[in-house]
């Protein structure tokens, strides 16, 4: 399994939204785009997927803009994956009649990979990348003398 640009981009934006969650004020397209360098009018087409998908919620207006439709613990990257890549794309795919015993053993074990592929992802909320990406930027800023 690849990470699609479209699923990084929509990754980077909900972390933006989700890091900015507690203040209540939604995010502007502008904004996330500034923040995360994706550009605005690919994002606008990933905002939209995630609205459909009721990842996130828009309001109109001067002070309009993207907020998370759940907090943020409750919100997870298997979830995200559904959403931006459809329900085919979380499926093992393998050949389903196999015709060889190395076929049969070959299927087994990706399957196995994908559902504990699946059981990671879904496991890892936005919360987790939050706290992920502040203790990465922590340890950026660190000098050793």
């Amino acid at each position: 399994m690849e990470l699609s640009s479209k699923l990084e981009y929509a990754l980077l934006a909900l972390l933006e939204i989700a890091n900015l969650h507690n203040n209540g004020e939604p995010l502007q397209i502008q904004q996330i785009a500034d923040a995360r360098n994706i550009p605005k009018r690919y994002l606008e087409q990933v905002l939209a997927t995630l609205r459909r998908g009721g990842l996130i919620k828009s309001t109109r207006g001067v002070k309009g803009g993207y907020v998370l439709a759940r907090e943020p613990h409750q919100i997870n990257v298997l979830d995200v994956l559904e959403c931006i890549e459809g329900l085919e794309a979380t499926l093992p795919s393998a050949n389903i009649n196999p015709e060889t015993v190395g076929g049969k053993v070959i299927q087994e074990v990706w399957q196995d990979g994908c559902k504990a592929l699946y059981k990671a992802l879904q496991e890892r909320s936005l919360q987790d990348l939050c706290d992920l990406e502040k203790k990465h930027s922590h340890m950026a800023l660190m000098y050793y003398i």
